[in-house]
C-alpha cells in the first residue's frame, strides 16, 4: 500500500508526542523519508501532513504561477513558510509544535485521516463535525448527479 487510507485516533503522551499510525509509517518509509512534513491546512482547522509526495504537490501548485508573481509569493509563504519538518523517532512518534496544535485546536488527542498522497490531522471532535458535513455534501452531490443522469437518459430518444 502506498496511499494513506483509513482513520485513526491517537492520544498525545505526557511529553506531547503522538504515534503516527503504523500503516502511515509504512507509506512514509516507502516514500524514502524518516521525516514528516506538516503545515496548517489552508482550508480547514486541521494539519496537512506527509512525505515527499506532499512536498511535490506543494511545488507543483506553486509552479503553476509565474516566478516573482504576487500569487506565487503568497502561496509559497502560506505553504513553505508554515511547513514544519518533524523528526519521527525510533518508536514512530512526532512532537507537534505549539503553533501546529494551536491551528488545529489539538490538546490531548488527534485523528489521522488518510487522503491518499497525504493525510490530515484533526482534533477528533472537529473531525467528526467535518465528516458529518462532508457526508451530507456527498449525499446532495450524489442526488444531484443522479437527477442529472435521469434527465439526460429521458432525453435520449
Amino acid at each position: 500500500m502506498d496511499r494513506f487510507v483509513s482513520t485513526y485516533t491517537m492520544r498525545l503522551d505526557s511529553k506531547g508526542r503522538v504515534s503516527i499510525p503504523a500503516p502511515y509509517r509504512t507509506v512514509l518509509a516507502k516514500d524514502g523519508t524518516d521525516l514528516l512534513y506538516c503545515h496548517p491546512s489552508l482550508a480547514e482547522p486541521a494539519l496537512d501532513a506527509g512525505g515527499s509526495r506532499l512536498m511535490a504537490e506543494i511545488e507543483a501548485l506553486i509552479d503553476r504561477y509565474p516566478p516573482y508573481s504576487e500569487a506565487r509569493e503568497e502561496l509559497a509563504a502560506a505553504l513553505y513558510g508554515t511547513t514544519e519538518t518533524l523528526k519521527i523517532d525510533s518508536e514512530g512518534r512526532v512532537v507537534l509544535t505549539d503553533s501546529l496544535k494551536h491551528h488545529a485546536a489539538i490538546t490531548d488527542q488527534v485523528t489521522f485521516v488518510g487522503l491518499g498522497h497525504k493525510f490530515r490531522i484533526w482534533e477528533p471532535e472537529r473531525f467528526r463535525t467535518h465528516l458529518a458535513e462532508a457526508r451530507e455534501k456527498v449525499r446532495q452531490l450524489r442526488h444531484a448527479l443522479g437527477s442529472r443522469a435521469e434527465n439526460e437518459g429521458s432525453s435520449i430518444g
